[in-house]
């Protein structure tokens, strides 16, 4: 089971969000998800619950057509997306996840 804590869309150093709004931030954050995933033997397969938060929910139908790009149709993970009063670095979205691989015995 791996539980990873919210990810922004921020450049490779972290120190900001990368320029451009939700779609490129979208992008970013989704590349390091799947980083963090890959370290540990995932992939978004392996997800199965995610939460959002937007900072303004204007953004949900642009980011929910990234989000449709990295999970299978038959296989969206559960989901709850708030909108938020702010996130760190001024990003526009953020996402935390949950992903279990069954040991095979």
């Amino acid at each position: 089971m791996l539980y990873l804590s919210g990810q922004l869309g921020a450049e490779d150093g972290g120190g900001k969000v990368v320029p451009g709004g939700i779609g490129p931030e979208s992008e970013q954050m989704f590349r390091r998800i799947s980083q963090t995933l890959k370290a540990h033997g995932l992939d978004f397969d392996d997800v199965f619950k995610c939460s959002v938060f937007l900072a303004d929910m204007a953004d949900w139908p642009a980011f929910n057509t990234i989000y449709a790009r990295h999970f299978k149709p038959d296989r969206y993970p559960a989901r709850s997306a708030m909108g938020v009063n702010g996130l760190a670095l001024g990003a526009r979205v953020e996402m935390e996840c949950w992903a279990h691989k069954p040991q095979r015995r």
